[in-house]
């Protein structure tokens, strides 16, 4: 791939990339001595699911245009955010890997307190804490903090710790959802303050769950998990919420936009209609709001969800996971 091809590839299905000129430069200039390292984190907790999924193709593209990859199994951080002892935590942190593994990913993994408890790591929390207001290290934390009406110190700690761990991961390029949009603006206001280059941020859209409340989510239970058998897929898509020719907060139309393969086939008897093929998912949206059926869009999506996660559940099955 030249430069050109490795942008739009990164680019796409991406909500936005903060530093896209210097993204574009780095791709091009081969004598651009920093080191491309994209790393994304996630705290250890709960089943994987198809929303992790989106995140972790992201960085299966960021490898195939030659970044290495790091992903920080973020041990403390869920700890902070009240997720648990840190030797569950830590027992969830090596479920994770083994999943991302099965899903094909290639990348170093890293458990935040590998290095979180180091000296210099301490002081450059302590730097950090120093530079940045306690509203403003709330605020980036409204999206992501667990609700508490009586909120932790640990809050504010919490996106410091981030911003932090991208200077001592040495990382060119942040990944995450939108929801971490905040912290990672943050981090490149900081981080130039203590002799690291800002990183460049790339957001992902962020998967409603199949009840269209919130974000698909292991807690919540609304989810595809990545271990899900065949007619679970099937029974969690029919019962899904789909608001007949809505598309905004309508999640099963997200699960097709970024999941099935286009040209995508509608495949049914002649009495509803026959079959019908999809070139774009501009064009399935169309016949959605034209009156599709929710019911020949959530057949779709559930075959497109079983030829996904079918062999990535047969890997784990043989990893023992």
């Amino acid at each position: 791939m030249n430069a050109d091809e490795k942008f739009e590839l990164i680019k796409r299905n991406t909500v936005e990339i903060i530093g896209e000129d210097d993204l574009k430069e780095m791709l091009s200039d081969e004598t651009n001595k920093r080191e491309k390292i994209a790393y994304i984190g996630f705290e250890p907790s709960g089943k994987i699911h198809m929303g992790h999924y989106l995140q972790i193709r992201k960085m299966m593209d960021l490898h195939k245009a030659g970044f290495k990859v790091v992903i920080l199994l973020a041990d403390f951080h869920a700890y902070l955010n009240q997720k648990g002892t840190l030797e569950d935590i830590g027992k969830l942190g090596e479920y994770n890997k083994s999943v991302f593994e099965a899903m094909g990913l290639e990348a170093e993994y890293i458990y935040g307190s590998e290095y979180q408890l180091g000296a210099k790591y301490t002081e450059d929390v302590y730097k950090l804490a120093l530079r940045t207001t306690l509203k403003r290290a709330r605020r980036s934390m409204e999206v992501i903090a667990r609700e508490d009406d009586n909120p932790k110190v640990a809050e504010v700690v919490y996106p410091l710790m981030q911003a932090n761990d991208i200077k001592h991961l040495n990382v060119a390029v942040a990944v995450g959802g939108m929801e971490q949009r905040k912290i990672h603006v943050l981090a490149r206001e900081l981080l130039p303050n203590m002799d690291f280059e800002s990183p460049i941020c790339l957001h992902n859209p962020v998967l409603s769950g199949l009840d269209g409340v919130g974000k698909m989510s292991s807690s919540k239970g609304n989810l595809i998990a990545a271990d899900d058998e065949d007619k679970d897929i099937k029974k969690k898509i029919k019962e899904a919420y789909c608001p007949m020719k809505e598309v905004d907060g309508n999640p099963i139309l997200e699960i097709a936009h970024y999941y099935l393969e286009y040209p995508a086939e509608l495949k049914r008897p002649e009495k509803y209609g026959g079959n019908v093929v999809f070139e774009s998912y501009e064009d399935l949206e169309k016949a959605y709001v034209e009156g599709l059926h929710p019911m020949d869009l959530k057949n779709m999506v559930a075959e497109s969800m079983i030829k996904i996660i079918t062999p990535i559940r047969e890997k784990m099955k043989g990893m023992n996971i």
